[in-house]
């Protein structure tokens, strides 16, 4: 399902990623582990195109996604959860949730997944209403959750 082959990163001189290489099949979990500082979140930024890689390969579903764009690369069905419980806190849980949606149009089958979310996270449906930057720490954990889930992910990292 997802493909990355010698993947190389740079942050001005900084080599933040060498030779990154792994696959992981469809179905599968797999946990990327590492020191403070050893390339885990810059991996996924890379593989979402949120950073560049300047050499390698990213291959999702057989497709090398490596120069395509974030949007694109969304719309392919791959969802990335922040670290650092990353929401809009001016934005209503609900709002949070629909920007999760934003490339569906499916309007319905979104309601049902919004139902779904809610039943898998119950807080979230107390709170839909609610600004997202008034929640708890755990709450707005969920809810970052939550919206990855709502684009009804192939691959979720």
């Amino acid at each position: 399902m997802l493909k990355v082959e010698n993947l190389n990163v740079f942050y001005g001189g900084i080599h933040a990623l060498k030779g990154i290489s792994f696959e992981v099949s469809k179905g599968k979990i797999i946990t990327l582990i590492g020191a403070n500082g050893a390339g885990k979140s810059t991996t996924l930024r890379a593989i979402c195109a949120l950073v560049k890689a300047k050499e390698g390969k990213i291959k999702f579903k057989d497709k090398d996604i490596t120069n395509i764009s974030t949007d694109k690369i969304v719309k392919m069905g791959v969802a990335l959860i922040p670290e650092g419980r990353k929401i809009f806190p001016n934005l209503t849980v609900q709002e949070n949730l629909n920007l999760g949606a934003f490339a569906r149009e499916d309007k319905e089958e979104i309601a049902k997944d919004q139902e779904w979310v809610c039943e898998l996270f119950p807080q979230m449906k107390e709170r839909l209403w609610q600004k997202g930057g008034t929640l708890s720490g755990g709450e707005q954990q969920m809810l970052a959750v939550a919206r990855g889930l709502m684009s009804r992910p192939k691959l979720l990292m």
